[in-house]
C-alpha cells in the first residue's frame, strides 16, 4: 500500500474551521475505490497544525487520487486557508492494513 502522513499548517483565523472546510475534500477521498483510510487528526501542542494520515491500496489508486477532479479542486480552494506549504512523507509498505503494537499488547 501507499501510506502517507502531511502536516498542514492552518491560518490561524482557520484553524477551528479546518474539519468543515476539508469536508467535501475528505468524503471524496474517502469513497475513492482505492482508498484504504483518510484521516485528520490536530496537534495537541499546536492547534494550527493538523495531520493526515492516508493510504491507498497501490500506486495505481494513489495516482487515481491526485488525478481525480476533488483532488484538482482541492489544490484550488486549501492553499488560502494554509500559512505554508504542507509536508509530507510518503512511502510504500508491503501490508494492506495496520499492524498491531505488539509492545503495547492488550490481552484479548
Amino acid at each position: 500500500m501507499i501510506f502517507i502522513t502531511a502536516k498542514f499548517r492552518v491560518l490561524p483565523e482557520h484553524a477551528d474551521q479546518w474539519p468543515e472546510i476539508t469536508t467535501e475534500f475528505t468524503k471524496a477521498c474517502r469513497l475513492e475505490p482505492g482508498c484504504l483510510w483518510f484521516d485528520w487528526s490536530r496537534s495537541v501542542d499546536d492547534p494550527t497544525e493538523y495531520v493526515l494520515v492516508e493510504a491507498f491500496r497501490d500506486g495505481d489508486a494513489g495516482a487515481a487520487h491526485v488525478n481525480s477532479e476533488h483532488f484538482k479542486k482541492a489544490q484550488q480552494w486549501l492553499p488560502p486557508h494554509l500559512a505554508e506549504t504542507p509536508r509530507i512523507v510518503n512511502f510504500e509498505v508491503p501490508q494492506d492494513d495496520w499492524s498491531r503494537l505488539g509492545e503495547m499488547a492488550v490481552p484479548e
